[in-house]
């Protein structure tokens, strides 16, 4: 045998003599058929194959690709399986595979996968598939392939079962890893035939292929677009529906399950619970996988090393995906999925899971704080703290140090630990940070700081200086995005939800917010960002949330330097005056021929979200007036008085609710108590008799004192 590898080797150089000093087609020809026998039986080591390269270049296979009719006796392609043969062993070199030469060959590679295959041409496809694979794994490869139309080649050969197909589906799972977005711009229609193959498959196979297919249908369901708007999309969902149904209402093993719940968690994540269909049997399949997702968490997590399997780290998170939904479907009021029997039950079965995440947290070490999984569990934690925090409320109390010190931790290293993929129901584009621990837990801190103990542990915990510093990050991130953002960026939605952690704080907490230096320089900025914020109106309810805790704030820290007639002061206090100002108008009443007080249409949209900062902001103006002297100038300049007292003076009486009434006499008292410009202002736009008709009798007697 040695001997005839060493004669193999000898010949092999012959041949690479005469290649080199070939003087006609035919002698090189000749040779190249016997390097071509050598490198089809596996015989050359990478030197070698190095070795051809330089002797042949990439001349000579660029001439066998396009060559036309080949000697007699020989098959159609003998050129071209000759050409690819080389290009193949070339291609074996990493630093080959990227060249420009090969890369410009993408097209003729696809061609002859989507070309009919005969016995003869299999050989070539072999060497297709070779060459595709070593240019993927290059550095520009991929992206070669994707713009050159190689994922619209491999889902053709796929679908039609063509020779290799099996490679080709492989190929386009390493394309989708790497560039799915690019992938799904270019060849949806193609992708969407694959997802439509194999989605048929997963539904009619009795055998293990059906989990073989779990793991693999993830990664063709995209984020985007959405499978939902298209016929053949939505056909494709309720294959893979009826699928999951069959496997998960059967008894199954561990490894059967886990693939499963994985597959239903990716398309969860992918179209909400539009996939589930309404009615009876797709409440139970929903509230079957919630239950099932429950069960996965409780017992892994109870355990005493969790996650030391393969794979369960993966298996739940996907399961708190499938969770989240059910949290999401219990509070669902319009068209709901589940009954109300249902979601009571699911709630019961949700809070075990969440002891158990709790249990889990409460095991980790400071040392694994970076790892994904605990930032997958703090999240999923975080959504049932936003909607339920009468549950579990003694353990999440213990909980909280913990909380406040992850999200800090997290916050201030900016932690991008992120091999787990984090799975997301709402999009978290915007958010600066890689990992924003924080804005998952701010729902559930706004409901704890308005009671007493979990408000204390976070207050003792150091969470409003952290708040705080959040708060200005968020703040910079919102000012560099576009303009326009509909809708609100995650880091708007953070900024809204931390000023309600900061109104409960000021309501209950006055003497934290007088000593802690930390909401002096919240306040400063509040005076900065209202002037800024207030003229873009498309975010009216942000703006509404800084102008009322900033009012609030005001009445707390009044001998602040700060707020001592300051430009910055002036400014937003001349800002807080025309949001709320602005908020009511006179309109056409369709009942009558007169007119009535409505929200101004600029406010309209957003009004169920302003209303109550609108009047509790009205009541903060209100504490502020007998604070600030310089405070009666601004209310003058802004002429709200003429403004206020013509709007009450044209529109009838009964449209205006006692509520409203509540809220224009509570400043307009203030006002006039005092400063003599504005109760004079008042009186002379008919303030007596307004005040009379509308049955403010504080304001009347105000009016009526010289």
């Amino acid at each position: 045998m040695a001997s005839d590898g060493g004669d193999g080797t000898a010949t092999l150089k012959r041949c690479l003599g005469v290649l080199r000093d070939a003087r006609n087609d035919s002698e090189q020809f000749a040779a190249l058929l016997l390097v071509t026998k050598a490198v089809r039986a596996g015989e050359v080591d990478a030197k070698t194959r190095r070795q051809i390269f330089d002797a042949i270049g990439f001349t000579f296979p660029n001439r066998l690709l396009t060559s036309g009719k080949p000697p007699a006796g020989c098959p159609e392609h003998t050129f071209k399986a000759l050409g690819l043969t080389l290009l193949a062993c070339f291609c074996t070199d990493p630093e080959l595979a990227g060249h420009s030469q090969i890369l410009n060959k993408i097209p003729t590679f696809n061609d002859i996968l989507v070309s009919p295959c005969n016995p003869d041409t299999t050989t070539m496809i072999d060497d297709v598939y070779q060459c595709l694979s070593a240019v993927m794994a290059t550095a520009r490869g991929p992206r070669e392939l994707v713009a050159k139309g190689t994922v619209s080649a491999l889902c053709q050969a796929y679908v039609n079962c063509s020779y290799g197909s099996d490679r080709a589906l492989t190929l386009l799972l390493g394309l989708l890893a790497i560039a799915e977005a690019k992938c799904w711009q270019r060849d949806a229609p193609h992708l969407l035939a694959v997802l439509s193959k194999l989605s048929d498959d997963f539904l009619k196979t009795e055998d293990m292929t059906k989990f073989e297919l779990c793991e693999v249908l993830p990664h063709f369901i995209p984020l985007s677009p959405p499978l939902t708007q298209d016929l053949q999309g939505c056909e494709c969902l309720h294959r893979l529906y009826k699928g999951l149904a069959n496997i998960l209402g059967s008894k199954l093993s561990q490894s059967q399950r886990d693939p499963a719940l994985k597959l239903a968690a990716c398309l969860v994540q992918a179209c909400g619970s539009e996939w589930i269909p309404p009615g009876s049997a797709g409440s139970k399949f929903l509230a079957l996988l919630v239950n099932l997702a429950c069960v996965e968490v409780r017992l892994t997590l109870e355990e005493p090393d969790p996650l030391e399997a393969e794979g369960k780290r993966e298996v739940v998170t996907a399961c708190y995906v499938l969770i989240e939904l059910g949290i999401q479907e219990c509070l669902r009021e319009e068209k709901p999925l589940l009954e109300e029997v249902q979601k009571m039950q699911l709630m019961r079965i949700m809070e075990e899971a969440f002891g158990a995440v709790i249990f889990y947290l409460r095991q980790v070490k400071q040392e694994e704080l970076q790892d994904p999984f605990i930032f997958a569990s703090v999240r999923i934690l975080g959504a049932w703290m936003a909607e339920e925090t009468s549950c579990l409320k003694q353990e999440i109390c213990e909980l909280l140090p913990f909380l406040v010190h992850y999200a800090k931790k997290h916050f201030k290293e900016g932690n991008p630990a992120a091999s787990l993929p984090q799975p997301e129901l709402v999009s978290t584009e915007g958010s600066g940070l890689p990992q924003d621990a924080l804005r998952f837990l701010l729902p559930g801190f706004c409901h704890l700081t308005a009671e007493d103990r979990p408000r204390d542990i976070l207050i003792s915990e150091g969470a409003p200086a952290l708040l705080c510093e959040y708060f200005l990050y968020q703040w910079e991130v919102l000012t560099s995005e576009p303009t326009s953002l509909t809708p609100p960026t995650s880091a708007e939605m953070s900024l809204q939800t931390a000023c309600g952690i900061f109104l409960n704080l000021v309501v209950t907490a006055p003497d934290l917010v007088r000593r802690d230096k930390t909401f002096s320089s919240l306040m400063d900025m509040l005076l900065k960002s209202l002037p800024l914020l207030l003229p873009q109106k498309d975010h009216l309810v942000l703006a509404a949330n800084i102008a009322t805790l900033g009012l609030m704030m005001a009445r707390i820290l009044a001998s602040s330097a700060v707020l001592q007639g300051t430009q910055s002061a002036k400014e937003f206090f001349g800002a807080a005056i025309r949001f709320l100002s602005q908020a009511h108008t006179a309109q056409a009443d369709p009942s009558s021929d007169g007119l009535a007080v409505a929200v101004s249409p600029a406010y309209a949209s957003a009004w169920a979200d302003v209303r109550e900062l609108w009047f509790l902001g009205m009541q903060a103006l209100a504490g502020c007036v007998p604070l600030f002297p310089w405070l009666l100038q601004a209310v003058l300049q802004a002429r709200w008085l003429e403004g206020l007292s013509e709007l009450l003076t044209r529109v009838a009486p009964a449209s205006v609710d006692f509520e409203l009434i509540a809220a224009f006499q509570g400043v307009l008292v203030e006002l006039a108590r005092a400063s003599k410009p504005c109760r004079d202002v008042i009186l002379s736009h008919r303030g007596g008799e307004w005040a009379n008709l509308y049955g403010m009798a504080a304001l009347e007697q105000c009016l009526s004192e010289q």
